[in-house]
């Protein structure tokens, strides 16, 4: 299989029955594809993040999601879109401008809110507007499958079908197995300073497509309209709620629990990384 391969002849014009049918089996060929050969750089992708049923099932998933009816900066929820032009309409438009090179993400809606524990710390979410979260949505529903490829089984942050109750559950299990040292460790601002050009490196690793790669770093590069109506453009970091994932992120991502007293050396370089990209 060449490293370099495409991954599609191109997406039908006709909106298919059976959508989410349709992106399963599409994730499932991206993720067989990516596990047989680590070494695969993916193109052709673009072709798949505006299918019709591509965009149907993101704009599911967007409208299901309990944020759905919070706005971003242009104070639309997913009821007025629907309300207004329907969702047939607006995915219309959306794939056209997609197909056009001419979608551009607009800067994300702060907002901040209390960290858990009264240490009077906030932490600062970006509330994107509809539009682009169904792109962002579309986007990690074509390159999730890629990426999961290549985490471990011990990593259960940020990944489909898997929690934190899961990570507890393995903590509880060698427990009674006689291990007795767990470490509960955490990268201080993570999201906030993450390397836009370390990510974008991880994702070309894995990505050729040049339209899908300028579309993550125009999300990456969207900018922040602040809680004081400030905007402010993003050299670093990715506000917490917009594409970028700990899926690509492995350096914190695959940081394995700590399953015996002699691991604490290796624990401790891991730690030792300044930037979380």
């Amino acid at each position: 299989m060449p490293k370099d391969a495409p991954v599609n002849t191109g997406a039908s014009d006709q909106v298919p029955a059976g959508s989410w049918s349709r992106v399963s089996e599409m994730q499932a060929r991206l993720h067989r594809w990516a596990a047989a050969d680590p070494g695969r750089r993916f193109d052709d992708l673009f072709n798949l993040v505006h299918d019709p049923a591509t965009l149907i099932v993101a704009f599911d998933r967007v409208a299901g999601n309990h944020g759905a009816n919070t706005p971003g900066v242009d104070g639309l929820t997913a009821a007025r879109i629907e309300q207004r032009v329907g969702a047939g309409g607006f995915l219309d438009e959306m794939r056209t401008a997609l197909k056009q090179g001419a979608f551009r993400p607009l800067p994300v809606r702060e907002r901040k809110i209390p960290k858990p524990g009264g240490s009077g710390k906030v932490r600062k979410l970006g509330i994107p507007v509809i539009a682009d979260r169904v792109v962002q949505a579309a986007l990690k529903l074509v390159l999730e499958p890629i990426f999961e490829a290549g985490f471990l089984p011990v990593s259960y942050g940020f990944r489909p079908g898997r929690r934190a109750h899961d990570a507890v559950a393995e903590i509880h299990h060698f427990g009674t197995a006689g291990y007795r040292w767990v470490l509960d460790a955490d990268i201080e601002a993570c999201f906030d300073s993450i390397s836009h050009d370390a990510l974008m490196r991880r994702v070309r690793d894995r990505v050729k497509d040049k339209r899908v790669l300028a579309l993550v770093k125009a999300f990456l590069k969207a900018g922040v309209l602040t809680e004081d109506h400030g905007p402010q453009e993003t050299f670093t970091g990715t506000p917490q709620g917009g594409l970028c994932s700990a899926e690509h992120n492995p350096p914190y991502e695959q940081c394995r629990v700590m399953r015996s007293a002699g691991l604490l050396a290796l624990v401790r370089a891991t730690l030792g990384i300044e930037h979380c990209a």
